[in-house]
């Protein structure tokens, strides 16, 4: 299995070149050259996630890790996630489901990439004698899982960006309160776009790249893709293969449902890709429209969707165009200098063949958040609550099963909930103690070149081997 850029002009990379370097040379995102067939799951126990983990990744490895070694190193990933199945199913009304994906040690979906990345990534490292620098953006998930997976492991450093003052207190400390040296936290005076436009400079800097050993941990990095497929296998295999199921997916930076995608790309029968959106819906204006014209953020009760570049659209493109990289070239290149660029009829066409997307509000979120919690009991954070949204409207007007992908735990947005509910989610023991700790972290400018100073002197006073 080798890896090409959606831009073209990158060599050829196997799985643990693409793992280590996250971002093509070329600036593009890694795809898989072909995409290998698997319709669906041996049988297995009930609950066996790691074997599932391991069938469904090891042909984007190459032979590196092989299926048995990739099994110890997906157990160990899984072993600290509260729930026993992993990532359980639980019905909320008729064929309508929401796959649970917080049962992980930072309670987002973000646990279930991060957890194993970390692990190849090290197992990468050792096995060629490096060290790397690892530079990401995050609008709250991505950095409290990325801080959590890879504190205190050797050879490797991380620098983790986030919008100051738009995540959630809870997602803030989880990032903040680590201890380890190789952790640092860094507030950008910015939106999320902001924090992800410095990641990408630095990544396109090939001379600070070169010099620091660059990699990517935010969902450009191809493993996390992978990793991420896992979940709609084993929630197709519980429903049974004749259900054919449609999944409605928070969307912010497009890796979980693109996730999804590639999952329907290997063979895995579903129905519809509900593009999940808040009042931040660049996908929704560019399915219904065809032009991908980002705007202002606009901060709402799911931070984490609070993005108007989603950065795996790149991928989307390549593959529904014919991976035709020049049509990717071009897009970009709009996109830096109009402002905007328009998607083809054809490309646009076929895309719509598989996604729908919806704009829920922070008021329809809030209210199907009530809604639930008074039919059920059950409370959800307000990510989910725009999945729940999204994912009902689109059964009523196609019918069938519905998964919703519940993506974060709702003790990380206590306010919001209570706001909805009347009470606050109980906060789970693992949570409690990131809340209690000493927070460290620095604020800078929205500025790539402080990021840069800041790298710089972390490595000029790192302890020589």
């Amino acid at each position: 299995m080798m890896y090409v850029s959606t831009r073209g002009a990158a060599p050829k990379a196997d799985f643990e070149e693409a793992l280590l370097a996250g971002l093509a040379p070329d600036g593009g995102l890694y795809m898989p050259e072909t995409w290998p067939q698997l319709s669906s799951l041996p049988a297995s126990p009930t609950g066996a996630y790691a074997a599932a983990a391991a069938h469904v990744m090891t042909p984007y490895m190459g032979g590196n890790p092989g299926e048995a070694e990739l099994f110890a190193l997906v157990s160990d990933a899984y072993e600290r996630f509260a729930d026993p199945d992993t990532a359980p199913l639980k019905t909320i009304g008729l064929d309508l489901y929401l796959l649970e994906l917080f049962h992980g040690p930072t309670l987002a979906f973000k646990d279930f990439a991060m957890q194993v990345l970390s692990r190849l990534m090290e197992r990468a490292l050792k096995r060629r004698g490096q060290r790397t620098t690892i530079v990401g953006a995050t609008s709250g998930d991505t950095g409290a899982a990325a801080v959590e997976a890879f504190r205190g492991r050797d050879d490797i450093e991380l620098f983790i960006l986030y919008p100051h003052g738009r995540i959630s207190d809870v997602q803030r400390k989880q990032m903040t309160t680590a201890t380890e040296d190789n952790i640092h936290a860094i507030a950008i005076e910015g939106t999320f776009d902001d924090t992800q436009a410095i990641v990408k400079a630095l990544f396109g800097d090939a001379e600070f790249r070169t010099r620091h050993a660059l990699s990517a941990i935010n969902s450009i990095n191809w493993a996390r893709i992978v990793a991420q497929t896992v979940y709609y296998y084993t929630a197709a295999a519980k429903l049974g293969t004749a259900c054919h199921p449609s999944f409605s997916v928070p969307t912010g930076n497009f890796g979980d449902i693109f996730a999804g995608f590639a999952s329907s790309l290997m063979g895995l029968s579903m129905g519809r890709l509900v593009i999940a959106t808040n009042e931040n819906d660049i996908l929704a204006r560019t399915l219904e429209t065809g032009r991908y014209e980002p705007k202002g953020v606009v901060p709402t009760d799911s931070p984490s969707m609070d993005i108007q570049i989603s950065s795996n659209f790149e991928r989307l493109l390549f593959e529904e165009s014919g991976r035709d990289a020049d049509l990717v070239n071009r897009a970009m290149a709009d996109l830096k200098a109009k402002g905007h660029f328009d998607l083809p009829p054809a490309t646009l066409a076929r895309i719509r063949e598989r996604f729908t997307a919806w704009r829920v509000t922070r008021d329809e979120a809030a209210d199907a958040t009530r809604a639930l919690f008074n039919e059920t009991g059950m409370i959800i954070d307000p990510h989910t609550a725009v999945g729940v949204v999204a994912g009902k409207r689109e059964q009523e007007r196609s019918g069938g099963s519905m998964v919703v992908l519940s993506t974060a735990h709702p003790a990380k947005f206590p306010e919001a909930v209570t706001r909805a509910t009347g009470r606050a989610a109980d906060i789970p023991e693992r949570l409690v103690e990131r809340l209690q700790g000493r927070e460290r972290l620095q604020i800078l400018p929205n500025s790539a070149a402080a990021v840069a100073d800041v790298i710089a002197r972390h490595a000029a006073n790192r302890p020589q081997a």
